[in-house]
């Protein structure tokens, strides 16, 4: 009895520590696309997007399709780093849909002399080739 109890526990154990390192590296793609934003590098912030004409950004004005019109868009909206700001995101879920699909739903800010700007956002994250990558991104 004390062996089938030690197994389940290490079992149960190890597949908590899996997740906890599949969020964390989602969390650091987050934190990296911030720091990328901050610097004023709008190629390197991209570089948590699934560069592919299948990725989805969703604004307010709808759909665009595919990483390089997404990253054509964020060069029109922000063509300077006044207009950038200083960009912070508020984490609210990170849910584990499957082992190749996660789920985030978090709150952007950006903190600029020409008046702030913020809003919510969802992303969908999916795991290429062995890297974590937004498949999907709907920001309002």
């Amino acid at each position: 009895m004390k062996y089938i109890f030690l197994s389940v526990f290490i079992s149960v154990s190890l597949h908590g520590l899996t997740q906890g390192k599949e969020e964390q590296m989602i969390r650091n793609i987050l934190s990296q696309q911030t720091k990328e934003w901050n610097n004023g590098n709008l190629n390197k912030f991209m570089s948590g997007y699934w560069h592919n004409d299948s990725l989805i950004f969703i604004g307010k004005s709808g759909p665009v399709y595919g990483y390089a019109n997404a990253l054509e868009n964020y060069k029109k909206a922000y063509p300077d780093t006044v207009v950038m700001g200083k960009l912070s995101f508020e984490i609210e879920m990170v849910k584990k849909l499957s082992s190749n699909y996660y789920f985030v739903i978090g709150k952007w800010n950006l903190h600029r002399s020409i008046g702030n700007a913020g809003g919510v956002y969802t992303l969908l994250f999916k795991k290429i080739d062995g890297e974590w990558k937004i498949i999907v991104d709907h920001s309002s």
